[in-house]
């Protein structure tokens, strides 16, 4: 592997673990809200508890992901000057300033009111307090503001003159509401909502199948399912908004996506095969006619462009292919998941059994959620996958090749930081995990009573 190869499998090892604990974050902070929120208006009566409860233990898990994403963050932008000093070079002037205002605004606001989150309950009045937890909320949606803005002008850049080789904004509005911003944008507010819940619904789910849980877990859980059922449909709205975006600007990605070689009219979906770019097909492929046109197009008789119209510009196409099916996949398991369980819900308070002595779910639904607690990840990582794969040969598509930009470093070199890296990410994401089970078999009290025994915490919210 050359230098080229072994820095992009580098930067995708870096930024793919960074985005696992952003795109957690980025909707937790809203949970966290909307828990404070629900305590203030039931104050005065034992649900406001709950929701403190509740609101203790996610503020903990809140605070361990966050200062992952800090420390991930600034490894990543380190990247930048010693992988890819000719990106900073050519793309500073835009990249530059977007990450700046990142920091500005975003960064500025979660640092200032993070500490009254954290530490301030019981110091500062409620009223306050809730403010803190807005702000600290706005601010994580400010951060993916920025950054996606960024990412999204590199996937279609608008509103630059190029001088010298090196990119000027002349039009900074144009730069930041790029074509494909608010798609993206939309795409991972709600990707980010689907991966909280599902993390906050398993790791529920997981409490009570050991008797760990306690009132707050049960208002934990039917928030993650319940936002989980709202958020799906809505995705795969902003998914199919997104693809049609993405075949007007980047029909490239789009052919690699669904494995079309050659551009023709009502053209089939691919549901599985194996591509072959060698021989320019699809082996093994199963096909449903016309549907690809009808679902990218929404015409059955449009014609899609294939591979052969980019010779030499088109990304590799098997992983954009596996990474959309796994994407797409996982995405109905949670439709599938989250309705199941929902209608459970639903069922269960139109019968009346709402009492905190009656189980949510059963024990296969249970041990269903606690299996996909970490799905959204899998959604996420395969979903950045079909995105930065989809975008080369380019970094600023269709104008800035990557293998113009990667620094002049022997392979050796990189290959060794790059083990380096997975070595200490293996580590980090093990100690995460093992650091959640613990909090969450250990929801401590959020005032100074004494925590509940798992054996006592089990008729409160244990699954029947």
């Amino acid at each position: 592997m050359d230098t080229l190869l072994l820095s992009r499998i580098q930067f995708a090892a870096n930024i793919g673990f960074h985005i696992l604990f952003p795109t957690i974050n980025l909707a937790l902070c809203w949970f966290l809200f909307s828990f404070r929120l629900r305590r203030s208006g039931a104050k005065g009566t034992p649900a406001a508890q709950d929701w403190e409860e509740a609101y203790y233990l996610w503020t903990k898990i809140f605070a361990l992901t966050f200062a992952l994403g800090v420390v991930t963050g600034v490894t990543m932008s380190f990247q930048f000057g010693t992988n890819w000093p000719g990106y900073m070079e050519r793309a500073g002037n835009i990249a530059g300033p977007l990450l700046g205002y990142e920091v500005l605004t975003a960064f500025f606001l979660e640092a200032t009111f993070l500490g009254i989150m954290l530490f301030g309950r019981d110091r500062v009045s409620d009223r306050v307090h809730l403010v803190a937890t807005l702000m600290v909320a706005g601010g994580t949606t400010l951060s993916a503001f920025w950054i996606l803005s960024l990412n999204s002008w590199m996937q279609t850049p608008a509103g630059y003159q190029i001088i010298d080789g090196r990119f000027y904004a002349s039009s900074w509005l144009q730069v930041i509401f790029n074509p494909s911003f608010p798609y993206r944008l939309v795409h991972m507010l709600l990707a980010s909502t689907l991966t909280a819940s599902f993390l906050i619904a398993g790791l529920s789910a997981w409490q009570l199948l050991r008797g760990a849980g306690n009132a707050g877990t049960r208002h934990a859980l039917r928030a993650g399912v319940l936002a989980a059922a709202v958020a799906i449909p809505l995705q795969i709205v902003a998914g199919d908004q997104h693809g049609l975006n993405t075949l007007e600007h980047q029909p490239a990605k789009i052919a690699a996506i669904e494995g079309i070689w050659k551009t023709e009219k009502s053209a089939p979906l691919t549901l599985f095969g194996w591509p072959n770019e060698k021989q320019g097909r699809t082996d093994y492929a199963l096909q449903v006619p016309k549907l690809a046109s009808l679902i990218l197009a929404h015409d059955a008789n449009a014609e899609l462009k294939g591979l052969d119209e980019f010779p030499n510009a088109h990304p590799p196409v098997a992983g954009v292919f596996w990474a959309f099916r796994v994407m797409v996949g996982m995405g109905i398991l949670m439709l599938l998941v989250s309705w199941w369980c929902a209608w459970t819900l639903w069922r269960r308070r139109t019968a009346g059994a709402g009492s905190h002595t009656t189980a949510l779910f059963s024990r296969w639904q249970l041990r269903l959620l606690t299996a996909m607690t970490f799905s959204g990840w899998v959604s996420t990582i395969a979903g950045w996958c079909v995105t930065e794969i989809g975008r080369q040969p380019f970094t600023v598509y269709g104008v800035l090749r990557t293998a113009d930009l990667v620094g002049d470093h022997p392979p050796g070199m990189v290959l060794s930081t790059l083990v380096a890296y997975l070595l200490t990410y293996v580590f980090l994401l093990s100690s995460y995990v093992l650091v959640l089970m613990y909090m969450a078999s250990h929801p401590a009290q959020p005032t100074g009573q004494t925590p509940q025994s798992p054996k006592a915490a089990a008729p409160v919210g244990g699954p029947a």
